[in-house]
């Protein structure tokens, strides 16, 4: 697949955090399952999880994808908050 394109199950988590995160800065999903979408790799930069520790961070993800979790076998997850 191209590059630029995402494949559908992407945009769909992509949609939802921008909508959970509204103020992230940065939203990347990667569906790293070769397409199939078991497993995603997610990278957001957001300033909702300033002081927040990284497992509160993740739990946070991982609520706002709480429905979509449901169909994959796993997920990775990368936080962070602006410098």
């Amino acid at each position: 697949r191209g590059f630029a394109s995402q494949t559908d199950g992407e945009s769909r988590l992509a949609r939802v955090l921008r909508e959970k995160f509204p103020r992230a800065s940065a939203i990347k999903v990667v569906d790293i399952s070769g397409g199939c979408g078991a497993m995603y790799e997610i990278h957001i930069e957001s300033e909702e999880f300033r002081e927040k520790r990284t497992v509160q961070q993740h739990q946070m993800v991982n609520q706002a994808l709480s429905e979509e979790i449901k169909q994959m076998h796993g997920l990775r997850i990368f936080t962070s908050a602006p410098k």
